[in-house]
């Protein structure tokens, strides 16, 4: 089975969040059950500066906004992948520094549509074997709305692969205005609200939706949910619609990345069979990056994690408004990682500065700490109030971390709350709150912080977490199976 990954970010090369984990990882699954891969992926600088030995496929010249774009596409092998890369290396558009999305202002790159526009038109050439390399994939999988455009350049190709688009955050639709529609080029007939036209723009990520054979989504419960006005950005009457087609496959994650018996970044090792002294010698390595002294009376209170962006959606606000409540009844300390919006990250840095022994907040994105964090906590905050499927959650199982979740998406179809039930069945795993509210998520933890000074009862919960298998070879098996319809 031959098949083009398309996307805009693969992890170690080009990462901003979960969807570089993803096109990590599944290729690799599927490559691991005898599907043969490419991968195309922009040619950033930061990501050319990675590469050692590239070949030249060849050029193809494409639309732009302003006339004829040339890229060059590159071949490479690289130490982490099993499987070749593609690189689309056109200078004007991707050999820029900083964010591959946004600039220093954290504002979208002016030529975003443009941009994506031809990586598109440039991913549907190569999908027809346009430089002639004896290579056709039976199937081209693209991801995001970065992406979305590529299922329609081939839609009404006579002889194309089967297309497959996933949606990895329904909130980023790849918006732009009628105007970028008119520059690029667009075919007409796409203008209309059967096509990619929305409220007057139009939206890649709907044309991926549109004109896929197949869409898919990284959670059966995000499958339901976007179907909704609720959780569907405009979009749930079209996906209501295409429900014929829209498939909700729950992602996986590395394990032998995400493995606390192998884990290289951690100073010690443990398993579901002996947790101990291993993650507690992880918990004193992590406290002791930010106190001078670390006694047993430290280590026997609870260390709450975090990982993520500090954005709206990940809860961070009921994060800000739980933390004093925390501090002040509670002996729990926290350790933040991650990076969003300024007011969020200034009013955490503010609450470290106030509560330097309780409070510890580290701004931008580390992966040895983000490991150390997952291994090092008691418990792991993850109140998002929509998540397509997530990935710490299932870091945080993994590592004997139980998890504090609103009900929704992959966080519903991977975390399992603790109550009578679910600990006399042996599933409860974390800690679940069902009210979108910052009195249900306080509650939640204060349930956990309960239930963490219950030894026997934590390591059962502890042990529930780590049992269950989050590696890729059940999805796979679905896209692969998806792949052959």
């Amino acid at each position: 089975m031959k098949t083009l990954f398309v996307a805009s970010e693969a992890y170690p090369l080009v990462k901003t969040g979960g969807l570089g984990d993803v096109v990590y990882s599944l290729p690799h699954a599927l490559a691991a059950r005898g599907a043969d891969i490419r991968l195309l992926l922009p040619g950033y600088r930061s990501l050319l500066r990675q590469l050692d030995q590239v070949r030249i496929l060849g050029w193809l010249d494409v639309r732009g906004a302003e006339g004829i774009v040339s890229a060059r596409i590159l071949e490479t092998r690289h130490p982490d992948f099993t499987f070749p890369l593609w690189i689309v290396d056109c200078p004007p558009l991707f050999d820029r520094s900083g964010n591959p999305y946004v600039n220093a202002s954290g504002q979208d790159w002016p030529d975003n549509a443009e941009r994506f526009a031809v990586f598109a038109r440039v991913a549907a050439q190569l999908a027809q074997d346009a430089l002639d390399l004896d290579w056709q994939p039976h199937v081209v999988h693209a991801h995001d709305w970065q992406t979305g455009l590529v299922a329609a350049f081939l839609a009404d190709v006579p002889t194309r692969p089967k297309t497959v688009f996933t949606i990895h955050n329904l909130a980023y639709g790849g918006y732009f205005a009628h105007g970028d529609f008119v520059r690029l080029h667009l075919p007409s007939h796409w203008w209309s609200p059967e096509g990619l036209e929305f409220h007057g723009g139009f939206s890649m990520l709907k044309a991926g939706i549109v004109y896929a054979d197949a869409v898919t989504t990284v959670s059966p419960t995000y499958a339901q949910e976007i179907c909704t006005p609720e959780f569907g950005y405009g979009l749930d009457g079209l996906l209501l619609s295409r429900q014929y087609k829209l498939h909700g496959i729950l992602n996986g994650i590395d394990t032998s990345i995400w493995n606390p018996s192998t884990d290289a970044y951690l100073p010690a090792h443990y398993s579901m069979s002996r947790i101990n002294p291993g993650k507690r010698r992880n918990k004193q390595a992590l406290l002791g990056r930010f106190l001078e002294t670390v006694d047993d009376e430290v280590l026997q209170a609870p260390l709450i994690g975090l990982v993520g962006r500090l954005v709206e959606q990940k809860g961070i606000d009921w994060v800000l408004a739980a933390l004093p409540v925390l501090l002040a009844k509670t002996d729990a300390r926290f350790v933040l990682l991650g990076s969003g919006q300024a007011v969020y990250e200034q009013k955490l840095s503010r609450l470290a500065r106030q509560n330097p022994d309780r409070v510890f907040v580290e701004i931008g994105y580390d992966e040895p700490l983000a490991h150390a964090i997952e291994a090092g906590s008691d418990l792991f905050l993850m109140p998002s109030r929509f998540e397509p499927c997530g990935l710490n959650q299932m870091y945080s199982l993994r590592y004997g971390t139980p998890p504090v979740v609103f009900r929704t998406g992959g966080l519903a179809d991977t975390v399992v709350d603790t109550n009578t039930a679910t600990l006399a069945d042996a599933t409860a795993n974390g800690f679940v709150f069902e009210t979108p509210a910052v009195e249900a998520f306080l509650d939640t933890v204060h349930r956990a912080l309960e239930t963490y000074r219950q030894p026997a009862v934590w390591r059962r919960i502890q042990q529930a977490g780590m049992g269950r298998s989050f590696d890729w070879h059940d999805s796979a098996g679905h896209y692969l199976s998806l792949y052959s319809m």
